[in-house]
């Protein structure tokens, strides 16, 4: 017999929705199969006058249709003329509400009415303007009536003088009101609304109405339209009856009903002959039809038409196929013992009924290869899984966890990783051999409580064990049976008897190998699995450890580079804070996660007793940033040497940046500053004056001694290397023990946090002011450092501290040269107060050089100061801004060498200027 495919079953059997009784008896004439239930018509061979009877006839399909349909379209035509005459009659009622309404009110606000109610005859004046007003508005009146109720006009002069008839109340209190009314002409509508004078007092009413009929004509000119509608609702329905009558007798074909079940019965022989199995489903996934093959292949109970395709229990993939109705063409599905070659094919394509037609093939020879496509399919599904979930980030350990986790348990139940130490480090191994050493990297398995060596140790594998060939190599390699490798067993004896009582009994191990460069190895055990390893699992082991190690590499390769990043980050800031008396400093500096940055601060002892604190941010991660705040915070301290205010350190720092990107981009492909923030700040212990300005940097933050919390509002300027504004420096005297903070925007600003949210944290975690500055930086960053830093943070925290005034020692010296000895005098007195004696001497001399020379050269009076902190600083200062400078006199020049004295008898010595002039100073160290 012609096997037939899903395809033309589906032909055969579309319009079929139930299964008759096996006996198939002609004579039977409806049975319980749907063939009948369809086909149970005349034959199209009935005379033309019998087929019109039986159009009408209740007894057909066409007639109750047609009953039907007039009976539908007659309710539709009845409720759209009740309801067009309620939305008539409500729309009717409210146009002359509206009109009325509008006609009281335009009346009664018009020029000169609320006058002319004032006037002698009032009627004389309103009556032909409420006529001239009703006429135009087409209402039926249009009365005028004062406050007594007394008609002033009306359409008929007759009743002008009466009192009005209606309500009038609410209008003589200033409402306007409506109301419909019986009249004599019929229901009526009146508006009546007050006449106000010029300051809001009802002097009288204006009602206006008009009958509801005179607007009611809506209905009367949409009801032919709708009787309209429905003669031709009428018509359509009488020709979709004929249509619907003609469709059911090209459905037939014009069989009568013996014709019919003749090939009903021709259709099951063939059915349930066949050596093909076909499974019939309806709409509601009930099957319909299974015939004798379907039965035996799918081993489905006695009488299973009419329930549910879940409740047969079949193989879950083929009933999830035949509820949901998937196409399916030539699938191969593994049922019990068998191999179904399964097509699907859906019966409504073409009209039909709802449901589907499933033809099944035996073809259980298929087994093996079908088992061998699974695991084809399995290997691919496992590398695409490793090449998405190997390397996520780059980091080795990770990368080497990944590996691990990716293989298990899919492809075995324990995985261990061990590489080169130098890996770890982010170098490149220089070769590993069978008798290198290997850093146990990852250890994953099915469970915890594995026997293998622990992770971080180190291990020497020995020449007969395969993961020593491996590393020599370079290939890998598979043993099949633990228990009878002795080249194995020989490697720690008692820690292989551990592995062997665990019951792991298979180990297949693989290079891990990048460019060329051989980086350690991956171990994959078997303990649960029974399957052990064959030659061909080698091949998916090493396509999963050559992905991995370039993932490996890679992460190597970032680690080390990251490694020299901030091994130079650390090298550029600042190893030990500077010894100064002016400021309590701790500071914290943490590198971003994703790498190092441009994030850096400085504490730089400026002369008088003065401290320098700086922060800054260089926007960017890696080396190039590392290397750019390198060359910043050194300008920084060349800078600070010259002792100039914030703003002109800033300005020149601002040059500096400019200068290094014009240079970048002269010598091409250099990759330019995008952008780099600086905040510096000058603290004077003697006066506490601190003077800051700001390159684009958030505001400092000062603590009082109160607690509060203020962030200092600086003139705000661009970051550095865009130009534009120019710099400001700002002033303030700190109180002594308060904390003056500085940051960078990684410590406030996070991708999961705004600024203004950052800030309010600081500011609580800073109102402590018992807090000395190391607790403090402790505290901030626990209230405000993210779990992973996308950025990198710094933060001082400097707690102000004043010098004493009986450190401080002034004088005021007349310009003269008589006064040098009074000022000696005075200063070795000091000195003695000191108990600092035997720098007498040594003072008096520089401060006699550093005053005749004020007194020679300079203008206005001079000052001389003493300070005694780390050392004893001499200051001598004028109004000019002439610096001395040093240089070699001749042997017959009578002077130039006291300058040289000074710098041969001071640590160190120099000259800042001032506003307003310069100080020169010098400093000696305390005995």
């Amino acid at each position: 017999m012609t096997r037939h495919t899903g395809r033309s079953w589906a032909r055969v059997l579309t319009a079929r929705s139930d299964r008759r009784p096996r006996s198939r008896r002609p004579e039977d004439p409806r049975g319980t199969g749907g063939w009948r239930g369809k086909f149970e018509r005349r034959s199209p061979r009935t005379p033309s006058g019998r087929r019109g009877q039986a159009w009408l006839s209740m007894r057909t399909v066409a007639g109750q249709v047609f009953i039907l349909q007039l009976v539908i379209v007659l309710l539709l035509v009845g409720a759209s003329v009740v309801s067009l005459l309620l939305v008539s009659r409500h729309d009717t009622t409210e146009e002359a509400r509206n009109r009325c309404l509008a006609v009281a009110t335009s009346f009664a606000n018009s020029p000169g009415i609320a006058p002319a109610l004032d006037a002698r005859d009032p009627t004389a004046i309103l009556q032909p303007r409420a006529e001239a007003v009703r006429e135009a508005t087409d209402v039926d009146f249009v009365v005028v009536i004062n406050t007594k109720g007394i008609r002033l006009t009306h359409p008929n002069p007759e009743r002008i003088g009466e009192h009005f008839i209606g309500t009038i109340g609410p209008s003589l209190k200033g409402q306007t009101i409506t109301e419909t009314v019986p009249g004599t002409l019929g229901p009526s509508v009146r508006a009546v609304t007050p006449v106000k004078d010029s300051i809001g007092r009802v002097v009288g009413l204006v009602s206006a109405g008009i009958t509801i009929e005179k607007v009611n004509s809506l209905a009367t000119r949409e009801v032919p339209i709708l009787l309209s509608a429905a003669a031709a609702s009428l018509v359509l329905a009488t020709g979709g009856t004929a249509l619907v009558s003609g469709r059911l007798r090209r459905q037939t074909h014009g069989l009568d009903p013996i014709e019919m079940t003749r090939m009903y019965d021709h259709h099951d022989a063939v059915l349930h002959v066949v050596k093909e199995g076909v499974l019939i489903v309806d709409g509601e996934r009930r099957l319909v039809l299974a015939n004798d093959e379907a039965i035996r292949l799918l081993g489905l109970p006695p009488q299973p038409e009419g329930r549910a395709v879940t409740e047969l229990g079949l193989d879950p993939v083929m009933a999830g196929m035949l509820a949901s109705g998937r196409v399916a063409s030539d699938e191969v599905l593994a049922t019990g013992e068998r191999l179904l070659v399964v097509n699907n094919r859906p019966t409504d394509r073409n009209g039909g009924p709802p449901g589907c037609v499933a033809t099944l093939r035996d073809s259980t020879e298929l087994r093996v290869l079908t088992g061998r496509a699974e695991v084809a399919q399995k290997q691919l599904k496992l590398l695409y899984d490793a090449s998405t979930e190997i390397g996520t980030t780059l980091d080795v350990t990770r990368t080497a966890e990944e590996l691990a986790r990716v293989a298990v348990p899919r492809f075995a139940d324990f995985a261990t990783v061990d590489l080169a130490e130098a890996v770890l480090r982010g170098e490149e191994p220089a070769g590993l051999t069978s008798v290198s050493e290997v850093h146990r990297t990852a250890v994953v398995g099915i469970r915890d409580d594995h026997p293998f060596y622990e992770l971080g140790r180190d291990i020497a594998f020995r020449s007969s064990t395969p993961q020593a060939w491996t590393l020599e190599s370079g290939r890998g390699t598979a043993v099949p049976d633990l228990r009878l490798d002795t080249g194995w067993r020989a490697q720690d004896p008692e820690a292989t008897g551990r592995v062997l009582a665990y019951g792991v009994h298979s180990l297949v191990t693989a290079p891990l190998r990048a460019r060329g460069v051989l980086l350690g190895m991956v171990n994959f055990w078997r303990a649960e699995k029974p399957e052990p390893f064959e030659d061909e699992d080698v091949s998916l082991a090493e396509e999963l450890a050559n992905h991995a190690a370039v993932c490996i590499d890679n992460a190597r390769r970032y680690t080390r580079e990251h490694t020299m990043a901030e091994t130079l980050q650390r090298s550029l800031l600042p190893q030990v804070l500077p010894d100064q008396n002016a400021l309590d400093v701790a500071y914290r500096y943490l590198p971003a996660e994703a790498g190092v940055g441009g994030d850096w601060f400085d504490v730089i002892p400026l002369p008088g007793a003065r401290v320098a604190l700086v922060v800054g941010d260089v926007v960017g991660h890696g080396l190039l940033a590392a290397a750019t705040m390198g060359r910043l915070r050194t300008a920084v301290h060349n800078f600070s040497s010259l002792d100039l205010p914030p703003d002109e350190i800033l300005s020149l720092l601002d040059d500096l940046v400019t200068r290094i990107d014009h240079d970048e981009g002269i010598a091409g492909g250099g990759a330019m500053i995008t952008g780099a923030t600086c905040l510096y700040a000058i603290y004077d212990p003697v006066t506490r004056l601190c003077s800051m300005a700001r390159a684009g940097h958030p505001p400092p933050a000062l603590v009082h001694t109160d607690g509060s919390v203020e962030f200092l509002d600086l003139p705000a300027s661009t970051p550095l290397g865009l130009g534009g504004l120019p710099f400001e420096t700002a002033e303030l005297r700190l109180p002594e023990a308060s904390h003056l903070v500085l940051y960078t925007d990684g410590l406030i600003e996070d991708r999961n946090r705004e600024i203004d949210a950052g800030l309010d944290l600081l500011r609580e975690a800073l109102s402590h002011p018992d807090r000395d500055p190391e607790e403090t930086c402790s505290a901030v960053l626990e209230a405000l450092l993210p779990d992973r830093p996308s950025d990198d943070i710094a933060l001082i925290v400097a707690r102000t501290r004043v010098l004493h005034p009986d450190r401080i020692a002034e004088w005021e010296v007349p310009a003269h040269p008589s006064e040098v000895s009074h000022v000696r005098a005075d200063v070795a007195r000091q000195l003695v107060d000191w108990s600092l004696e035997e720098m007498a001497y040594t003072t008096e001399l520089i401060l006699s050089e550093l005053i005749t020379n004020a007194i020679r050269y300079a203008l206005g009076p001079i000052r001389v100061r003493l300070l005694r902190d780390r050392t004893l600083i001499c200051e001598v200062s004028d109004f000019s801004s002439t610096s001395p400078h040093l240089r070699y006199a001749a042997a017959t020049d009578e002077g130039g060498r006291g300058l040289f004295l000074v710098a041969q008898f001071t640590e160190r010595w120099g000259t800042r200027y001032t506003a307003d002039g310069k100080v020169i100073w010098a400093e000696q160290s305390l005995p």
